[in-house]
């Protein structure tokens, strides 16, 4: 629909054929979405991108010359062509490999970036629910908020706030600096007088509930609902357009969907806004330096072979002085071919997107590649209290309100059992009870009596009424997941289950009708009671000079405002109280007054706390309601409208820590990473908080570990320093001290990890080395992130770091398996030039083992399970090189084991075989004058197929005991055995059974210049290649015990992989 700027509310509906009230039907959905229809690099460009190498070209070259010289010499038959069509077969193998490597770390990433789809607020059926944006169609009716990304192009048609602004300029154009505020969003609906008190009329109050704004000089625009009647109208005209990609800054809003995927204004710019970029991790770039050094080293060896072997160029066997210097070239380009490691890279993806997709499993979404590599390093985490430390389950656990005021002022306080979103509980009368604790009421010997109909009490009726009504969240039943679910702030959501745990008045078989109904009805039947019965007219939204906000309602020719927000700021405006006993309002004066702060703040000393002290010692959120009559016809507020207000009571809500946090602080600590509570909450309720989860445990007091903010900021330089050193928790903070935070602790050459959810925490998420956003958070913040936690749980970063640290060690260990491997195969050819030998290996041959070796085993090796010290070891530095010193040295004992047992096993068939001519070492050194003077043996032996068989089985068998070697960097294989990783095992038995088709299937074997081998040579194999596990196993121990051993030499080093630049400060 084109011009649904230009059209009213009721036209855009009709079009689509939508109820505003229920949105489209099942039906309807599939019907618009054939109707309007919904959203990699070819493959033949992967193919080609295969033979983009300088290396596979001159070998292709080398093939096609003798391929050439073939034909001019008049040779035919398939003996003549074979050596360049193996070769030719064999590059097409391994581009094959190449294609099916990068293609699996392609859809690898897809399903991450799946992961990350934007999701939406959608009306269908008459149910609110969450869905990927992508399910959505032209008609859907969305609900959007602030810090919701516009998931479509949309036409508004119902505002649920006082306003609503977007920040629209990744569309226009016109960016500016955006300064962060915070407000309060309230949404109120009718409600009736049905079951309410006479004296107290109809009347509602409001949960506080923080949302994060940005208030934009010129970037942000102000929607209405008004249609657009401007010719020619661009998009700034379109003021009633909500256009995809954007994000909401300010206020909340329904509006149905006019346009989706490439029918939007954003069009394909969108797609690939929603793409993560494909950007090289910062290991991907050491290992592309390092390919490029190792690549120089080793075209040097091979010219230096090539070189060497310039006097066997006439011997007798190649035919010629240009056979045989084709034979060598083409020696040297399949050695520096198989020995340099290209396809390193696309295996790194594969292991990282491969360990991602792991991390996802975990409720860990990696959003960039190179975040994993960070999260080795991470030595702070910056974790945010509410639904990371804590459940983020808010539940109503206390009621405070005035009893009577007659004999002075009687304070009465209920108790409210059930701590999850079921609406499952019963109000209690809380006098005489001793505590409470977040699973249940602990009873003592005093009476505690359960109130059979809490609607009948006055007070909390219309703390019931003002929970369901002054409410942005939604509360429904999952019947897949079989528990109730929360759409919106978990604040507002713990008030809708306490309007359904008091029920409704007036019906004296309330509890037991209630629990008749199914659990999808029983979600919301008493909100939704109240909703159908009041109409919201103006509102005045939240400012921190205030610390509240003001509804005003219409309910049959009478206005009411309702107040809710800090007790400190409600108490003081109000003139009057609401008294539970007879719903009577009685006016406070200057005694009273004093009188009701003493019962509040003195309330412990006499029974249980009370909700002002309590919040503080057992980590209860405290807001105060109040309500006040306004004259008839009024359809404004005004600030000054805020004062003499009546008091209805306090609420007080519990967030229970998670139980699973408590270990994840002991693992941190373990793991050398040092974690520092960061909250908005008091600091006695953060310190409460962080000794029930095992923050303090290692304290013996809080002084210089515990500060609010403001403390923080007045320590002068030395000492703030000093501070960041010890500290644990930081209170009442803003997201401005986030960013602070970060930026001294990264001055400390700190690795840090920042948790935030709201729009004004994308400063700070973007600023620290890991940025890690809620998975219920705002899509601002998701975006500024490294990684989304899907639970919101703080064990989850643990776990994710711990798996950030399990994959980089694999990734490690697969490069140590294909460097090393692929240095035996230089150090044979090598060895074999300088030793004047006949050649060990043929190109074909070289060219089989790289193809088989370096596949699968080296990819399987990223499925290593974590060593079981992983998380016992302190954080990497940032600066620290991939491989270097010892390891390097490791590497170099290794290839050079692997290279001379392979020419081991040439010269063992030659001079130790029973099956062989059992040479003097001196006449395999002379083989090449073999022609030109008297032997006792036949010069055709030096062309027999055993010795380069053997010597290239050797190859293949030692370089499968490497694999196993790389199960671990320093644990033994006792400890870590060959089955703790099947994938491994399975790709060592296909890469096996491959070599052994080719050695006993005749038509491969003649292919491949291999023959049969003996049980007699097969035991040789084994004896040559076994002892590579013995000499790691010496490595590793020394490993172990010396604390990594490090090599000074004497002349310059180059690290085996360059070092990470330092962050920029």
């Amino acid at each position: 629909m084109e011009d649904a700027y230009a059209r009213s509310v009721s036209e855009v509906l009709d079009f689509f054929g939508v109820d505003s009230s229920k949105g489209l039907t099942d039906f309807q959905v599939s019907q618009h979405a054939r109707l309007y229809g919904k959203n990699g690099t070819p493959f033949w460009k992967l193919v080609f991108k295969q033979f983009d190498d300088l290396l596979v070209k001159i070998l292709i070259a080398a093939a096609l010359v003798s391929f050439l010289l073939a034909l001019i010499n008049g040779e035919t038959g398939l003996i003549a062509f074979l050596e360049p069509s193996v070769i030719l077969m064999i590059l097409a193998a391994n581009a094959a490999v190449g294609v099916i490597t990068e293609t699996n770390a392609e859809k690898a990433l897809e399903e991450l970036r799946a992961y990350q789809a934007d999701i939406a607020t959608v009306l269908r059926n008459g149910c609110f629910s969450i869905l990927p944006a992508t399910e959505l169609v032209p008609g859907d009716i969305v609900e959007v908020s602030v810090g919701c990304k516009i998931p479509a192009d949309m036409r508004m048609i119902e505002m649920l706030s006082g306003q609503l602004r977007v920040d629209q300029a990744i569309l226009t154009g016109n960016w500016n600096i955006c300064f962060c505020c915070i407000i309060f969003e309230v949404v109120l609906k009718p409600q009736n007088e049905k079951g309410l008190l006479p004296r107290i009329f109809m009347y509602q109050t409001v949960l506080i509930v923080f949302r994060c704004s940005l208030r934009c000089e010129s970037s942000s625009v102000e929607k209405d609902l008004e249609s657009t009647i401007a010719t020619n109208a661009v998009y700034q005209d379109k003021t009633n357009i909500l256009f995809s990609g954007t994000v909401v800054v300010a206020g909340r809003a329904r509006a149905v969907v006019i346009g989706v995927g490439a029918n939007t204004a954003m069009g394909s710019i969108r797609d690939s806004m929603l793409r993560t970029d494909d950007e090289a991790t910062p290991l991907k770039k050491k290992l592309d330096e390092f390919g490029t050094f190792l690549a120089k080293v080793i075209a040097g060896i091979c010219v230096l072979v090539w070189i060497v072997n310039i006097g066997h160029f006439r011997d007798p066997a190649h035919g010629g002085f240009l056979r045989g210097a084709i034979h060598y070239f083409k020696i040297a380009v399949a050695l520096a071919v198989a020995a340099i490691p290209e396809g390193l890279p696309a295996v790194v993806t594969t292991c990282l997107a491969l360990g991602t997709k792991r991390m996802a499993r975990l409720n860990a979404i990696v959003r960039s590649l190179p975040s994993v590599e960070t999260l080795g390093c991470t030595t702070v985490i910056c974790s945010d209290k509410t639904g990371t430390l804590t459940t983020n389950m808010m539940s109503v656990s206390k009621i405070c309100v005035v009893h009577s005021i007659k004999n002075g002022p009687e304070v009465a306080e209920f108790g409210v059992s059930g701590t999850t979103y079921a609406p499952e509980g019963f109000i209690f009368d809380n006098t005489g009870v001793q505590d409470c604790s977040i699973l249940h009421f602990i009873y003592t010997t005093f009476v505690v009596l359960q109130l059979e109909f809490p609607a009948q009490l006055p007070c909390l009726l219309h703390i019931a009424m003002c929970s369901a009504l002054c409410n942005e969240s939604l509360l429904h039943y999952n019947p897949d997941k079989g528990n109730y679910e929360k759409i919106g702030e978990s604040t507002e959501v713990a008030l809708r289950v306490l309007a359904e745990k008091v029920g409704l008045p007036g019906f004296d078989s309330m509890p037991s009708a209630l629990n008749m109904l199914s659990k999808h009805e029983r979600a919301s039947y008493c909100n939704h009671y109240w909703e159908n019965q009041f109409k919201k007219v103006s509102v005045l939204e939240f400012s921190r000079d205030r610390k509240m906000m003001s509804v005003l309602c219409n309910h049959k020719q009478m206005e009411i405002m309702f107040s809710k927000g800090a007790p400190e700021s409600i108490i003081s405006r109000c003139t009057n109280i609401l008294c539970n006993n007879d719903g009577s309002t009685i006016p406070i004066d200057a005694m009273l007054r004093a009188e009701l702060d003493s019962r509040f703040n003195s309330f412990d000393l006499r029974r249980v706390s009370s909700l002002f002290s309590f919040a503080g010692k057992e980590t209860l959120r405290c807001l105060a309601l109040a309500l006040k009559i306004m004259p008839m016809g009024q359809q404004t507020l005004s600030f000054d409208d805020e004062n003499d207000l009546t008091f209805i009571g306090l609420v007080g809500m519990l967030d229970p820590p998670r139980e699973e946090v408590r270990n994840a602080m002991i693992s941190c600590m373990t793991a050398g990473i040092r974690v520092i509570v960061v909250t908005g909450d008091n600091k006695s309720t953060a310190e409460s908080v962080c000794r029930k989860i095992g923050a303090f445990d290692h304290l013996v007091d809080y002084v210089g570990h515990s500060y609010t903010a403001a403390e923080f900021e007045e320590l002068p330089g030395t000492q703030q320093t000093m501070a960041l050193q010890r500290m644990a928790l930081l209170t009442r903070v803003e997201p401005s001290h986030k960013r602070m935070l970060v930026e001294a602790l990264q001055n400390q050459n700190e690795v840090v990890a920042m948790t935030g959810d709201g729009v004004n925490d994308a400063p700070a998420l973007k600023k620290a080395d890991i940025g890690i956003a809620m998975g219920s958070g705002t899509a601002v913040a998701k975006s500024a992130s490294d990684m989304v936690l899907a639970d919101d749980n703080f064990a989850t970063i643990v776990a994710a770091v711990a798996e950030g640290r399990a994959i980089y060690n694999n990734t490690k260990q697969f490069i140590r398996y294909m460097i090393s491997s692929n240095i035996g195969e230089v150090v044979c050819i090598f060895v074999a030039a300088v030793l004047g030998i006949p050649d060990t290996l043929a190109p074909v041959q070289l060219l089989w083992v790289n193809l088989v070796t370096d596949g699968l085993p080296a990819t399987a090796i990223g499925f290593n399970k974590p060593d079981s010290d992983v998380m016992k070891a302190k954080p990497r530095k940032v600066s620290e090189a991939v491989v270097s010193g010892w390891l390097f040295f490791r590497y170099l004992v290794i290839g050079a084991y692997v290279g001379l047992a392979t020419v081991a096993g040439f010269i063992w068939w030659f001079i130790y075989s029973e099956t062989g001519p059992k040479l003097p070492y001196t006449e395999l050194m002379n083989f090449d004058t073999c022609p030109t003077r008297e032997t006792t043996y036949p010069c055709s032996i030096f062309e027999d197929r055993h010795p380069s068989t053997v010597a290239m089985t050797v190859l293949v068998v030692v370089e499968m005991f490497n694999a196993l070697n790389n199960l671990s960097e320093n644990q033994s294989l006792l400890v870590i055995p060959p089955w703790s990783n099947l994938w491994l095992v399975a790709s060592i038995i296909l890469t096996m059974l491959l070599h052994i088709l080719i050695l006993y299937v005749p038509p491969l074997s003649t292919l491949f210049s291999v023959t049969s081998l003996s049980w007699n040579e097969w035991a040789v194999i084994l004896y040559l290649s076994f002892p590579v596990i013995i000499i790691d196993e010496v490595l590793k121990f020394f490993s172990r015990n010396s604390h990594g051993i490090r090599f000074n030499f004497r002349f310059r080093r180059y690290d085996a992989l360059p070092k990470k630049e330092l962050r920029d400060k």
